[in-house]
């Protein structure tokens, strides 16, 4: 089998207006054109015992197994391609259940169509169908399992963060359009001068000076003290030398963490002796040239989230952990824990799988156990320092128990601090007395917090803390469009798109039009060439000064599907 030509559709497109996106591999199946299924010598005994789940594929027949059955009556290869296509993905976690095959006008050549949800893992399943479908007509041994494990992690590393996914989400249901502006988590919704952009969660409103504030814990300490929020006690060091002058100023037990750390990395908690202490600055110099020491307080880790300076959601969190059986050990416990079916690679389940690494060894030092230890049956044992989700931590909502008087500290703090989006990391015993009355301080304030932990909690109600980030973005009367013309034809588009471009701008918009000869903004050509397909459609509408587009749209500017704006 040859493959002619992959495409990737990211908008309404010539298979389908509502499924818009969709792998399009031209696939010329050569000498099978003559051999359909049925006569390939066990085909499909092979197929279905690489792929027992196809059996919920109903196919045209409409019953459970109903591929299966077409496949031993005989069908073609691309037909059988489609399929494993859509297979692949699902069994690496992304669930895709359209799919098409049509024969060309030329014969033995087929259109493959099939769903995707992320465009680089459904390239490569188009690809990795091809060859899968090749060894089952060979019979040759083939390593599925490396397919699936290399498409989790294109996905993970292409596909947006849990937090930056929600804010899309929340934007595409409220008809908002989005380009994505590098390979990572910069977008920008809206178009032209009604654009606005972020990243993860920060957005162009984000001061760039509360972002360095909360990125120095030290500073950030100071300004919460001035303003009377209570914080814990602690000092910040540079040199070994100086951890004994800390502990003699603060006391046993302590924190050790990066002054420039986040997501807990290089942090140690509750370190009670001089050796622990002298370890816990080593580990945290591999990630900050300054250590915050601070009095390790006892209580609940609880994540606050204040959005456009008001409460929104509070979480209670906890670190990785595992309950013993009183049979199994520490890492059999950690290994059934990872088979959750809420666990999963990366960002890719409400929860991550728990990776044992040196602070988990550190944690069961610490009560003298290792990996190999038998647990008691009922005994908790955390594995974590701290209580990260990206590490393997749980979340349970507690949005609805804050007391009034906190929830005024929290709205406080992020006025403080100056962070339109702002994460709030509390060490308390509850939140529904006031801190004042539990001894409850703050740890940390976070920019770019992390919504995931909110979105779908371990335990209790999901908030939607999106949608306060696209009210705050997007509030009411403002718009997140500008007025678009497309033009195509057959001859006179280019003379058009300039006759209407001209008559927009003397009325007063500074108007972006593409053209066979350029790209232009006002009276200024910015690009030379033919551009009138989707890439320079996209160059306009990405373009802040642009108030009103023109497009002149050739035949293939509309049939290639390529880029999503073209819902306009």
């Amino acid at each position: 089998m040859n493959i002619v030509e992959i495409k990737a559709m990211r908008g309404p497109n010539y298979w389908s207006v509502r499924r818009r996106k969709l792998i399009v591999m031209k696939l010329d199946i050569e000498d099978l054109e003559q051999k359909p299924t049925n006569k390939i010598d066990g085909f499909a005994q092979r197929l279905e015992s690489m792929f027992p789940t196809m059996i919920e594929h109903r196919c045209s027949p409409g019953v459970r197994g109903g591929f299966f059955l077409r496949v031993k009556e005989g069908t073609w290869m691309g037909h059988v391609v489609e399929h494993i296509a859509l297979e692949i993905q699902t069994l690496a976690g992304m669930e895709c259940g359209f799919g098409r095959t049509r024969e060309t006008t030329k014969p033995g050549v087929y259109n493959v169509v099939f769903s995707y949800m992320e465009e680089k893992v459904g390239v490569y399943a188009a690809k990795a169908a091809v060859r899968i479908a090749e060894s089952l007509i060979s019979g040759e041994p083939y390593d599925l399992e490396e397919d699936i494990t290399t498409m989790r992690e294109i996905r993970e590393h292409d596909r947006f963060g849990p937090s930056t996914g929600s804010i899309v989400d929340e934007a595409k249901a409220r008809d908002i359009p989005y380009i994505r502006l590098n390979g990572e988590s910069l977008v920008q919704l809206g178009y032209g001068k009604n654009q606005v952009r972020f990243r993860a969660t920060m957005t162009d409103r984000t001061s760039s000076i509360a972002v360095d504030l909360a990125s120095n814990k030290d500073e950030t300490k100071r300004m919460l003290q001035e303003a009377a929020i209570p914080v814990a006690k602690g000092v910040c060091i540079s040199k070994i030398e100086e951890v004994k002058e800390a502990i003699d100023k603060i006391g046993f037990p302590l924190v050790f963490k990066p002054l420039d750390g986040n997501h807990g990395r290089g942090a140690s908690i509750n370190v009670k002796t001089e050796e622990e202490a002298n370890a816990a600055f080593e580990h945290a110099k591999h990630y900050s040239r300054r250590i915050i020491v601070e009095k390790f307080v006892t209580g609940f880790d609880f994540r606050i989230l204040v959005i456009n300076y008001k409460f929104i959601a509070a979480a209670l969190r906890e670190p990785a952990n595992v309950t013993g059986d009183g049979a199994s050990t520490i890492q059999q416990l950690i290994e059934t824990e990872n088979k959750d079916p809420r666990r999963g690679f990366g960002h890719e389940n409400v929860l991550t799988e728990i990776s044992i690494d040196r602070e988990t060894t550190e944690q069961l030092s610490k009560k003298g156990y290792n990996l190999d230890t038998i647990l008691p049956k009922g005994e908790l044992c955390y594995l974590k320092g701290t209580a990260n989700l990206s590490t393997g931590g749980t979340s349970t909502d507690v949005t609805d128990m804050v007391h009034p008087t906190n929830i005024f500290i929290f709205e406080r703090i992020s006025r403080v601090i100056g962070l339109d989006i702002c994460g709030i990391d509390i060490m308390a015993t509850n939140l529904s007395e006031p801190l004042e009355d539990t001894g409850g301080v703050v740890l940390e304030v976070n920019a770019a917090p992390g919504f995931r932990m909110h979105l779908a909690p371990a335990k209790g109600l999901p908030r939607n803390v999106a949608a306060p980030v696209i009210d705050m973005l997007y509030p009411p009367g403002k718009s997140c469009r500008i007025p678009i013309i497309a033009i195509t034809g057959t001859n006179g588009k280019t003379t058009t798109t300039r006759l209407i471009a001209h008559i927009v701008k003397n009325i007063g918009y500074r108007v972006g039009f593409t053209t066979s000869d350029g790209i232009y903004v006002g009276n200024a050509m910015l690009t030379k060439g033919d551009t009138t397909g989707p890439v320079s459609a996209e160059f306009i509408l990405k373009d802040p000064t642009v108030e009103f587009a023109v497009l002149e749209t050739a035949r293939g500017g509309h049939s290639q599907g390529r880029v999503g704006f073209w819902a306009l």
